[in-house]
């Protein structure tokens, strides 16, 4: 069982994967080749053969022509990235990161971090939603640095 901060040691690109497979699966409630290749802008051919990689390794149960689904560990797996992109993509846009930048960093960070660097940057959203004020103030002293750092110097 994850506890939403580690994962069982895969590749960057088959936890990409476990995650794509899970999102399209919660949007469209299945995932199918074509869904997961466009969500993870590869070709279908590309995405087969990491299918049947998956399956081979039990994270996922692949039918041709039928689509995907995760298998418990797979699931299990994908939702602890999720959880990692998530909560890093929440704080990136907490400190005001553009959306699209917040994303693709998220991705990225994901599968860098160590799991008590989430663990403390989720405890650290926990306090930030808890107390609006708080936030509030951090927010007005960026903007008093980003003033000061912009201003030409006298």
């Amino acid at each position: 069982m994850h506890n939403g901060y580690t994962v069982k040691e895969l590749s960057r690109t088959a936890e990409d994967y476990l995650e794509a497979i899970l999102n399209v699966t919660l949007h469209k409630g299945y995932a199918r080749t074509k869904d997961v290749a466009c969500e993870l802008d590869l070709s279908p051919s590309s995405v087969v053969e990491m299918f049947r990689k998956l399956d081979g390794m039990g994270l996922i149960e692949y039918r041709r022509y039928e689509g995907v689904v995760l298998k418990p560990a797979g699931r299990e797996i994908a939702e602890a990235i999720k959880f990692r992109h998530d909560t890093l993509k929440e704080f990136l846009l907490r400190i005001r990161v553009p959306e699209k930048i917040a994303d693709s960093d998220a991705c990225f960070m994901e599968h860098e971090l160590h799991p008590e660097t989430v663990r403390q940057i989720r405890l650290l959203i926990e306090v930030l939603r808890a107390d609006p004020d708080l936030c509030d103030r951090i927010r007005k002293c960026m903007d008093a640095q980003i003033i000061e750092q912009t201003s030409p110097k006298t």
